[in-house]
């Protein structure tokens, strides 16, 4: 045996490999998920290459708590207005949605720099059971977006508390 009956491509009887034999396939999709998982949110990435850049692709990170008396909802909206944000609360939940626009424009001596984009966003937060619509109150400083909603005295009732017991 000749060592050019080892080599596969110098061999006519037989086709070379179909692509991706060998194992590089599974190869590549776990790298693809390893990059999946950590580029999975690209709301943190501020120049993700897509079509619109970083508004496209804004998406406000919301912090939901509840007590017993209440559903405190918290969106981060950095340099955002409060006449760019809209609030609805229905019974199924709450909708935050805006528009984000963002504008600089830098000169100096021979240069000049000019950068704008702009896009909308909305969030849906599903609420705990039924609240009261009437007293809902949101609060808007400093970039952080407050919603208090009281719940309910149906809610209030509806909670019962149940004693584990040792089996």
């Amino acid at each position: 045996m000749a060592i050019r009956d080892l080599i596969p491509w110098t061999r006519r009887e037989t086709a070379l490999p179909a692509r991706g034999s060998f194992g590089f396939p599974s190869l590549r999709e776990e790298v693809d998920r390893w990059f999946g998982d950590f580029f999975g949110d690209r709301d943190f990435w501020p120049l993700w290459p897509s079509d619109g850049g970083f508004a496209e692709t804004f998406t406000p990170k919301v912090d939901v708590t509840e007590t017993d008396k209440e559903v405190r909802v918290m969106a981060d909206l950095p340099g955002m207005e409060e006449k760019d944000i809209q609030v609805d609360l229905t019974d199924d939940g709450l909708t935050i949605r805006g528009e984000r626009k963002s504008e600089h424009e830098e000169k100096r001596g021979g240069f000049y720099r000019s950068e704008r984009s702009y896009g909308s966003f909305e969030r849906f937060i599903t609420l705990p059971g039924p609240v009261e619509k009437d007293k809902a109150e949101a609060l808007f400083k400093n970039g952080v977006l407050t919603v208090t909603v009281p719940k309910s005295p149906e809610a209030l009732r509806s909670h019962r508390r149940i004693e584990v017991k040792k089996g």
